[in-house]
């Protein structure tokens, strides 16, 4: 009964207009390369001080997995993944887009959006102690274990050649030594160049890697449309729609669980989740040349991670990321201390909230599957006229994130290096993999080194689990992996 409670708050009018808005920005902000979730979360919360705390919360929550979701249009439509978390659906929504599916690419992935975020409501409004509890079990040992574990998402990245997906991701571990080391004032490879000191901005590298090389390779290749038929049915068949939605299941399960960690971002949660779907998924031959499951899984995990981490934030306090941290000044701000004391206390407001997410996800379904053949239009528009507008939209994304031309510089010299990637077919997934996991590596493993012992590591049933799952994937997709390519011999011969 005490969510009827929070329905009735969540459901008055000007909250309903307030979450109407935030999901429109939240999808307009995704859509746009550069303005990820953090920075809209960001510039919208002096306007949330202003509003009653309930509302505020319901328009925060709103925008993050708007914009959570947004990053998958131009990902599918033009191979620019407006987020991290996006890049898997560039790699099997492009394709889609090209044999003239993009608008069921939109329609899948709107609806297990909404899936993940259902799914993670319903831990929060049910689990969120129990679970939160188990989250405070991790320590240093677990979560450097994890990090290893999410690294085999490598061997479901690598395509062909898992040698070629190792040697990207230890390209993107070495990249990500660039900057400052952490915990001292020592620069490691920067060349004494200050625009580096930060390291490099993981927007700009994914936006070069994915948009500017997409460009690169189209010039001279492509006079006409990306997609040149008729856009026919937005709707995904049954067989797409079954596919679909089972692969969003796994991946709200996922997302859901994953979510309760500190420092599991949505984005690794899509790349553990497309590694999975690489080896679960009923329609495997199709990675990387147009599955629907590669879609779906990381889509259904990327929403559900961003909604499931108001639960640590909510039962304890802890936030899981930079826009959990900034839900969390929200909340201080209104005079509300995070805690057990949210579903006792403040149980209206914890009720509202839960509510009103809600809402803003069926919100975020409404909205976007009528405008999806709108979106899918950008497809049909000459190349010479979408090849230009690309690169704008490609060099303001890098610009804006901390208005320097130094990073778009970065995403030209990233754009070539994806050109050169793809020319000799090595996989570009990895090295953003290996990229966005090398500091949150290289933390957990600093702060193992200094409890003492490496060893001591295999003193910790949940670390020792997690470890030896990573190694039990890496043998069994290289046991796979080598037959399969033995059955595609033998058929050749």
């Amino acid at each position: 009964m005490w969510l009827v409670e929070g329905f009735q708050i969540a459901l008055n009018p000007f909250n309903l207009l307030v979450a109407f808005i935030a999901c429109w920005i939240g999808t307009l902000v995704g859509v746009l390369p550069g303005l990820g979730p953090t920075s809209a979360v960001a510039l919208l919360f002096p306007i949330s001080i202003l509003l009653p705390p309930e509302t505020a919360l319901m328009a925060l929550g709103a925008i993050f997995y708007g914009a959570m979701y947004g990053g998958s249009t131009t990902a599918i439509l033009l191979n620019i993944p407006g987020e991290i978390s996006s890049v898997p659906a560039t790699i099997e929504g492009y394709p889609l887009t090209k044999q003239g599916r993009g608008g069921a690419a939109l329609v899948i992935c709107a609806v297990v959006s909404f899936m993940g975020g259902i799914f993670a409501l319903l831990g929060l409004a049910f689990l969120a102690p129990l679970l939160a509890e188990f989250a405070l079990t991790f320590g240093p040992y677990e979560y450097f274990s994890l990090m290893v574990f999410s690294l085999t998402c490598v061997a479901g990245l690598s395509g062909r050649s898992l040698r070629r997906g190792i040697a990207m991701a230890c390209m993107g571990l070495f990249i990500a030594l660039v900057g400052a080391e952490p915990g001292s004032d020592t620069f490691r490879l920067t060349f004494n160049i200050s625009h580096l000191f930060s390291g490099f901005d993981v927007i700009s590298v994914v936006i070069g890697l994915f948009g500017i090389s997409e460009v690169l390779i189209g010039i001279g290749e492509k006079s006409q449309a990306i997609f040149q038929g008729k856009i026919g049915s937005l709707m995904p068949n049954r067989n797409e729609l079954s596919l679909g939605l089972k692969a969003g299941l796994r991946g709200s399960i996922l997302g859901t669980v994953l979510g309760l960690l500190p420092g599991v971002l949505p984005s690794i949660s899509a790349f553990i989740s497309y590694s999975l779907e690489g080896k679960v998924a009923k329609e495997r031959s199709k990675f990387g040349r147009g599955a629907i499951e590669g879609i779906a899984g990381p889509e259904a995990a990327n929403n559900a991670t961003a909604v499931s981490g108001f639960i640590p934030l909510m039962a304890l306090g802890i936030p899981t990321g930079p826009v959990m941290a900034i839900v969390l000044a929200a909340l201080l701000v209104h005079g509300v201390i995070p805690g057990p004391l949210m579903f006792t206390t403040h149980r209206a407001l914890t009720s509202a909230v839960i509510a009103s997410f809600l809402i803003g996800n069926v919100i975020l379904v409404i909205l976007n599957i009528p405008l999806v053949g709108i979106w899918v239009r950008l497809a049909m528009i000459p190349y010479r006229i979408l090849a230009p507008l690309i690169l704008a939209l490609c060099f303001w994304g890098a610009y804006c994130i901390r208005n320097s031309l130094f990073d778009i510089w970065i995403a030209v010299f990233f754009g070539i290096l994806g050109f050169v990637l793809k020319r000799y077919q090595m996989p570009a997934a990895p090295f953003v993999l290996g990229f966005i996991l090398g500091d949150p590596l290289e933390l957990y493993f600093r702060q193992v080194a200094a409890l003492g012992p490496l060893a001591a590591i295999f003193q910790r049933p949940m670390a020792v689990g997690l470890l030896s799952c990573a190694v039990l994937i890496l043998i069994v997709y290289t046991v796979f992996r080598e037959k399969q390519e033995k059955g595609v011999t033998v058929e050749e011969d």
